[in-house]
């Protein structure tokens, strides 16, 4: 990891976004790629976090951890997808748990990335990049389920607005620690970085906006099986909603440190639905996935 470090300078403006600066500072970089380091912690204004909003004032001390360079040489693997939907613009992918989205450092290869590279022949938009063509939302590498993948940047455009102005209904199967008692509700509470520890996410006052919808399918005697839905699509979410109102996800090594984990490698959340107008025939498509049996065995053993 490279640390950079400036002290703000008297004669720049002091009205620049921080992102903005720092594109300045570094242009090898990408203005997205930097507001990502800002949002992960790596940027510190004198020693604090901040958002890529930030407008920093002369004098103050500016460091930058740039993460270890990944190479950007991603390759073709040939790993089985289950494909759950397929036309010449989109497909919608059915990932498993344990699979990485795209690389990263630790993770360079066994990706669903490699494995789109070869199974679209390189038939994908790259408005994200090398690292992740194709990609315009993820899931979290332990949980299960439906992805959608684009093919080309003009319907990557479209669909990327449809995930910020929540157009796309993305519906998850949860199984929580104890028993919730409302048979229906709604979580409100912003998300941002965990200020003890930069890798978790936490409920924090100046956190981003985030809505969580659930439903209760049914109450196991040690757990409740939860059907939610997302309104908004910070990081860990759904995770953290259901850390915040008591009923953290079965399995979930981060948000359920010590709790039971009924022999599950990772949390029991599956994308079961997705539910989106296609961007070309504007029909509504409605595309589901069946639980893994992981999922099944842990609701066996709770019951």
């Amino acid at each position: 990891m490279e640390l950079l470090e400036w002290t703000y300078e008297q004669t720049e403006q002091e009205t620049v976004r921080l992102d903005a600066w720092l594109a300045g500072k570094i242009p090898l970089y990408s203005r997205a790629f930097l507001k990502d380091l800002i949002d992960q912690g790596h940027v510190r204004v004198e020693g604090k976090t901040v958002k890529p909003s930030f407008k920093p004032k002369t004098g103050q001390v500016i460091v930058v951890e740039l993460p270890d360079p990944v190479d950007s040489t991603v390759r073709p693997e040939e790993i089985p997808l289950v494909v759950r939907y397929e036309d010449d613009s989109i497909l919608v992918i059915d990932k498993p748990q344990g699979m990485v989205v795209h690389p990263a450092p630790g993770h360079s290869g066994g990706t669903l990335v490699n494995a789109l590279l070869s199974y679209c022949q390189g038939q994908l938009s790259d408005l994200n990049g090398v690292i992740r063509p194709g990609i315009v939302h993820r899931i979290d590498k332990d949980t299960s389920g439906l992805l959608l993948v684009v093919k080309d940047n003009s319907v990557h455009q479209v669909m990327a607005e449809r995930i910020r102005r929540h157009e796309i209904r993305r519906t998850y199967q949860a199984l929580v620690h104890g028993s919730v008692l409302a048979d229906e509700g709604t979580i409100k509470a912003p998300i941002g970085r965990d200020p003890k520890n930069r890798q978790r996410m936490a409920i924090v006052p100046d956190g981003k906006a985030a809505i969580t919808h659930f439903k209760v399918i049914e109450r196991l005697d040690k757990a409740t099986w939860l059907e939610v839905e997302l309104e908004t699509g910070r990081t860990h979410q759904i995770r953290v909603h259901c850390q915040y109102i008591g009923h953290p996800i079965i399995g979930d090594p981060v948000y359920a440190p010590g709790r039971p984990t009924y022999g599950q490698s990772g949390q029991v959340l599956h994308a079961s639905r997705l539910t989106f107008v296609h961007p070309v025939t504007h029909q509504t498509l409605v595309v589901e996935s069946p639980l893994p049996q992981s999922f099944l065995e842990a609701v066996r053993q709770c019951r």
